[in-house]
């Protein structure tokens, strides 16, 4: 997706006239690819393709449990702090808003100097934080410790995302961008594994669930350690070097001067879509948090769930939201990606009022479905957001958007919990508080299908042509490197291309 989008976009009276209808009938204008099941389009990724679409799930899914452990053990956090879970669930809040100062660092170097390394020392940050969280002794610790945590998770989204998606094969990029999203539903997944686990079996309780966490980041890193930068990275860069040297401006410095130049120009052309994605970002993410994160203390505090029960819903759920994404991700291919997403959008709305209002082991299937259609609405949005992104500027805009997203829901659970102590239920035989989360949680979810539902249907899309356009470019890309040609080759070809173009043009014109 570009500036130059054929539907128009909102920069002048004119393209806003063109837009808005065209919002109906670019819904039914399906790509025009060949049908193709799963198996048959994963053959086609290679051994570097594979390695690094797994370590950047790897690095999300791990970013995903380090988060859940707080929600998780919101109640047990409440008792060994001697306070309230709404107060306890601001460790959920400080974190999303924090994320977004984590994307705008990380954004900045990943695009500039690589993904690699800052992808890195993301994951360092989480050795030491999550080792922290464990030791903390009240409840003011604890919200420090995480509102750094925030800003190393914020960071990791982008340059993981990147690595993961941007040397794939074009037609995978649809199923593989449900499965990384839902590299977030393993996440959770593997913390609710991990809590049941540990939290009630062992003398730390909570404490232990956060000293695990810090392990597995070591093998993710050493991982990445044995992998190179994105091949779509270094040709981008070997790209804009060559335009700037091509002008005549190889002067100390001109890299840098480079790249600021392209970003400039960049966000000069699509800031409009930059606050788009933003806006639906606070939608996708305020139906996951809404959902999810007071979920557990749903069912244990207002339904007297047992550790083991509340376990096995959330697990059954994120296996449903991972089904989903993948469902979803890869149908979007072909139908595109709004109309997937609206979809699941009306079925996920429709599926509220059994996700709250059954009871018991009732709940297991309502929880799979509601949550099978939340992964499935997320599917196409790692794929989406990349083809919104300016190239030059893909970490940076990928990253920052998702998380300033992420801000605005940031209060999704505190939200919840708050109104929800305003409908107090009779106490336990313990004598230990009740309150009607189910109440709230489905208000907020319906009220949220909607919104995301509306702001799909009235953003962009790409076109068949620029589909091809892309799907040309990647397959070129391949071919040359099968013949040996190198990155840094292919991206000096690239930029001398774009500058041939432009001076035909020019003189057509």
């Amino acid at each position: 997706m570009r500036n130059h989008m054929r539907a128009g976009w909102f920069y002048s009276p004119s393209q806003i006239a063109r837009y808005f209808p065209s919002r109906i009938t670019s819904l039914f204008n399906f790509p025009r690819l060949e049908f193709k099941d799963p198996i048959r389009i994963l053959r086609q990724l290679n051994r570097h393709q594979w390695n690094m679409f797994a370590v950047g799930f790897a690095a999300w899914a791990w970013d995903a449990f380090d988060f859940f452990t707080v929600s998780l053990t919101v109640t047990e956090l409440s008792v060994a702090f001697n306070k309230q879970p709404s107060e306890v669930s601001w460790g959920i809040t400080v974190t999303l808003m924090l994320r977004c100062v984590g994307a705008l660092i990380s954004g900045s170097f990943g695009d500039r100097y690589g993904r690699k390394w800052i992808m890195i020392a993301n994951l360092t940050a989480f050795i030491f934080l999550e080792l922290g969280s464990g030791f903390c002794q009240n409840l003011n610790q604890f919200l420090a410790v995480r509102s750094l945590y925030g800003i190393a998770m914020g960071g990791l989204l982008g340059p993981a995302a990147a690595t993961a998606l941007e040397d794939l094969p074009y037609d995978a990029r649809g199923i593989l961008s449900g499965l990384f999203q839902q590299a977030y539903g393993v996440g959770y997944l593997l913390a609710a594994v991990f809590y049941r686990a540990l939290v009630p079996t062992t003398t730390h309780g909570w404490r232990s669930l956060f000293w695990f966490g810090a392990g597995p980041p070591i093998l993710i890193i050493l991982w990445r350690l044995s992998l190179p930068e994105t091949n779509h990275f270094l040709v981008s860069k070997s790209e804009r070097e060559a335009r700037e040297a091509q002008h005549h401006d190889e002067q100390k410095g001109s890299p840098l001067k480079a790249f600021l130049k392209l970003a400039n120009s960049a966000m000069r052309e699509n800031w409009m879509l930059f606050v788009y994605m933003v806006v639906l970002m606070a939608g996708f993410n305020s139906i996951s948090h809404g959902t999810q994160d007071l979920y557990p203390t749903f069912l244990k505090s207002q339904l007297g769930f047992s550790p083991t029960q509340a376990t096995v819903v959330t697990v059954v759920g994120q296996l449903g939201a991972i089904s989903g994404g993948m469902t979803v991700g890869w149908l979007s291919t072909f139908t595109g990606r709004r109309l997937a997403m609206m979809v699941a959008c009306l079925l996920g709305g429709a599926l509220v009022p059994p996700y709250v209002l059954l009871r018991n082991n009732d709940l297991i299937a309502s929880a799979f479905f509601e949550q099978f259609f939340v992964g499935g609405v997320w599917g196409p949005i790692p794929v989406y957001l990349v083809e919104l992104s300016p190239a030059v500027l893909r970490t940076f805009v990928y990253g920052l958007s998702y998380q300033l997203g992420n801000l605005a829901s940031s209060a999704s659970s505190t939200i919840e919990a708050t109104i929800g102590e305003r409908f107090p239920l009779a106490p336990t035989k313990a004598g230990v508080k009740r309150y009607d989360y189910g109440k709230v949680l489905g208000i907020y979810a319906g009220a949220v299908w909607a919104y995301i539902l509306l702001f799909v249907f009235l953003g962009p899309e790409m076109t068949q042509d620029e589909r091809n356009e892309e799907a040309a470019l990647v397959l070129q890309f391949e071919e040359l490197r099968a013949q040996g040609v190198s990155l840094l080759d292919i991206g000096a070809g690239r930029a001398k291309n774009i500058d041939e173009s432009f001076e035909e043009k020019v003189e057509e014109k």
